[in-house]
């Protein structure tokens, strides 16, 4: 006999199932947003008073925030209609640090950092927006809540984050910055693979609403595979392989083109 699922379950997943922009998947997402936003402040706080930020005056740091803006305006027309709850609290923020690595990520609630390492694989201002939409298209599409809602699930038995944080604040917080990349103590992947390629395509879209050429994106995923080897750039470290990747992104170019060549 089948076991019937408890009527607050049922609740539950009915109240937490939402559409993700672009891809229009059924997503599930328990978690309030604020209380993930604000931890994400917490560890973006913390992440900047312990870094060495390029000056805002640095003309490397003038064009990321250039992107940026353009990328936020892209995106604010973008999901105005149906999807503008996507963009609710969201307070963008561009900042660039000091950092080797090849990396970038951005927080919910909108922070987004790049390091240095990434600058020479990006060139220009189109390889940034390829990134940028990338890392915008995870905060847009509550990626964190679906992602912190299952570590939260295993390792802390489907505790509420509330709980979580008032019981284990420590290694919640070490969970919620393993996702993004921030430390690396638990050792959970940043994201599914599904939510790699769904943000590439959501990202793709942004680019090509900002008047950034989607193509290009192509390029970059190649200027970063030939890195090759076995120092994988932490940013790829839990991304789809490159091939799979760019296959994926040449099916849906054509979408995206549509973005390019008609941003009105």
């Amino acid at each position: 006999m089948k076991k019937l699922i408890p009527f607050w379950v049922s609740l539950l997943l009915i109240m937490g199932c939402y559409r993700v922009p672009i891809t229009n998947r059924t997503q599930l997402r328990l978690l309030p947003d604020v209380m993930i936003t604000n931890l994400a402040l917490t560890s973006y706080n913390e992440f900047i008073s312990k870094h060495q930020l390029v000056p805002v005056s640095d003309q490397r740091s003038k064009q990321l925030e250039s992107v940026g803006n353009k990328m936020a305006q892209a995106a604010n027309s973008l999901f105005s209609g149906k999807y503008k709850n996507r963009l609710k609290g969201m307070k963008w923020e561009y900042r660039l640090v000091e950092k080797s690595e090849v990396n970038a990520w951005c927080m919910p609630g909108g922070k987004i950092v790049f390091y240095t390492g990434i600058l020479p694989y990006t060139l220009d201002e189109t390889g940034m927006a390829v990134v940028m939409g990338h890392e915008m298209a995870h905060a847009i599409a509550r990626h964190g809540n679906e992602r912190l809602s299952q570590q939260l699930a295993i390792l802390m038995g489907g505790v509420t984050l509330d709980v979580a944080l008032q019981n284990n604040p420590e290694q919640t917080r070490e969970i919620f910055k393993s996702l993004y990349g921030i430390s690396a103590t638990i050792g959970a992947l940043a994201y599914s693979r599904k939510h790699e390629y769904e943000a590439d395509k959501i990202g793709l879209v942004i680019m090509a609403k900002a008047g950034y050429d989607p193509r290009k994106a192509v390029e970059f995923w190649e200027r970063m595979s030939q890195k090759g080897g076995g120092n994988i750039p932490q940013f790829l470290s839990t991304h789809p392989s490159d091939e799979n990747r760019i296959k994926e992104m040449k099916k849906f170019m054509p979408t995206a083109l549509k973005y390019y060549e008609n941003p009105k």
